[in-house]
């Protein structure tokens, strides 16, 4: 019952096996080949990433300061801004006043000088 069926191959049969075989190997090798590639390029791009991210946290770092001056400053020319606004909106209603006491003035100059002239063409007696 424990028969060897390999025996009963004929001799191209097993050379054809053999052959197929020794080209899955030759592609295994190749395959593995890429793979040892793709992971060097890996490495070299976490490589390359790392010390990016390390250029960047430094220069962060190096910046930082001057960004919380550049706030800090910031902050105050609001403050100032605000209080100008505050005086040029005290300004404008100043303004607006003063127009209105003028025209009140001009409105009783033409007023006056109307009396003058009625005064004037009436007939002296």
């Amino acid at each position: 019952m424990s028969e060897d069926h390999t025996q009963q191959l004929p001799d191209d049969g097993v050379r054809l096996i053999l052959s197929r075989l020794d080209s899955i190997d030759a592609r295994l090798e190749s395959f593995d080949g890429r793979i040892t590639r793709l992971e060097e390029r890996m490495t070299g791009l976490e490589e390359r990433m790392t010390a990016l991210e390390e250029k960047v946290d430094r220069r962060l770092q190096e910046t930082r300061p001057i960004w919380e001056e550049v706030l800090s400053r910031l902050g105050g020319i609001e403050t100032r801004l605000e209080s100008i606004e505050y005086e040029v909106a005290s300004l404008n209603l100043k303004l607006r006043v003063f127009n209105e006491d003028l025209l009140k003035m001009q409105h009783r100059q033409d007023a006056t000088d109307e009396r003058v002239r009625r005064l004037a063409s009436e007939p002296k007696p």
